[in-house]
């Protein structure tokens, strides 16, 4: 098989810091301390791809988008081109800004020779461009999620997920490619919108579209609600989405809809926050209240990566949301960046659905 492998390198850096994706903030990224996050991304799922599939032939664009980690993992690629427009022979991998014209000439460049799948680590602005680039040509995509909003149906679960995938997969379907307007979603306005239908191998560790899901989650705010009024030192994390919100308004303050906010002893402490100002305001005893998100399920690492594994370990976990949505959810998920705290949060949780009531979910 030959496999098309690319890297966004900046996808995901502004997430941490708090600025809800990368597009056009790469610069106020990196001056808020922003840590590239595709590389690491791509090297996980480089390695269980190299476990997987070591006879596959790989195809690179030069760094920073892909040719050294493909290296690092034991392959030998055809590196096609670079950014820079050389032979991609450098062994960088730094995190200079690349854009969408360089994705889509590297997609390009795969597709004409003859690609049998192109895997790409990014976010939906980079399932965008590449879906884009492979109209018509009917070669698969598949992504590895890194980016800070990751809507489309398009991607693995996880690096390692993306790997089996690619690895194993035996037939395509078509799936939506969604995006987004960042600018709106800092403002707290979620639409995605279709981008493009694409081919995309069929398994079960590829994760579903983002959807929205109705049901009354006031009774379930205000349960919340009445435990943070008993609990006045502890320090509540309180996540993004409209059930968190919900929770917010019980606690009468109006948070960031897409943000994080921190609460304690009556009072807000701060708001729309970044990893940093929440290790900053975490005391002794703290606990992250947070919604999966509808259709995916996902608990970390959608939408939410300001609640990092430093922040994770620091709290206990509530995990909040309606009835309707688990009715939808078979499974919950995370994604911290951080396997080992994957694989610790995995197992039975119990998830508060009313004032009293809680269900038994699995995270996977």
């Amino acid at each position: 098989m030959r496999i098309g492998f690319l890297v966004n390198p900046v996808a995901g850096m502004g997430g941490r810091v708090g600025l809800k994706g990368t597009d056009g903030k790469v610069a106020e990224a990196r001056a808020r301390g922003a840590e590239p996050r595709a590389p690491d991304r791509a090297r996980r799922a480089l390695a269980a791809l190299a476990e997987r599939a070591p006879e596959a032939d790989l195809l690179a664009w030069g760094d920073p988008m892909g040719a050294s980690l493909v290296r690092e993992a034991g392959f030998d690629p055809e590196v096609l081109g670079s950014p820079a427009g050389d032979d991609g022979g450098a062994d960088s991998t730094d995190d200079e800004e690349t854009d969408a014209d360089d994705t889509r000439a590297a997609v390009a460049a795969f597709r004409e020779a003859d690609a049998d799948l192109v895997v790409f680590v990014g976010g939906d602005g980079t399932a965008a461009d590449v879906a884009g680039s492979l109209a018509g040509s009917g070669v698969p995509m598949l992504g590895v999620p890194a980016g800070v909003k990751v809507y489309s149906s398009v991607f693995g679960v996880s690096p390692e997920d993306a790997a089996y995938v690619a690895a194993t997969f035996e037939r395509t379907e078509r799936r939506e490619v969604m995006d987004i307007d960042e600018d709106e979603y800092r403002e707290g306005e979620v639409t995605p919108e279709l981008r493009a239908v694409a081919h995309v191998p069929v398994a079960e560790r590829l994760q579903s579209g983002k959807q929205t899901s109705a049901g009354t989650v006031e009774s379930l705010a205000e349960g919340v609600a009445d435990d943070v009024r008993a609990r006045p030192e502890t320090t509540w994390v309180l996540g993004p989405g409209s059930t968190v919100g919900e929770v917010k308004a019980a606690l009468c303050f109006e948070g960031s809809p897409i943000g994080v906010d921190v609460y304690r002893d009556g009072e807000v402490v701060a708001t729309d926050v970044a990893e940093s100002e929440i290790l900053d305001a975490l005391g002794e005893d703290n606990v992250i209240v947070v919604t999966p998100i509808g259709g995916q399920g996902f608990v970390f690492g959608r939408g939410n990566p300001q609640l990092s594994p430093a922040v994770i370990r620091e709290c206990d976990l509530e995990i909040v949301a309606s009835r309707d949505k688990l009715d939808d959810l078979r499974v919950l998920r995370v994604d911290t960046d951080d396997p080992e705290l994957d694989e610790a949060l995995r197992g039975w949780v119990k998830v508060r659905v009313g004032r009293f009531e809680r269900r038994m979910m699995k995270i996977v």
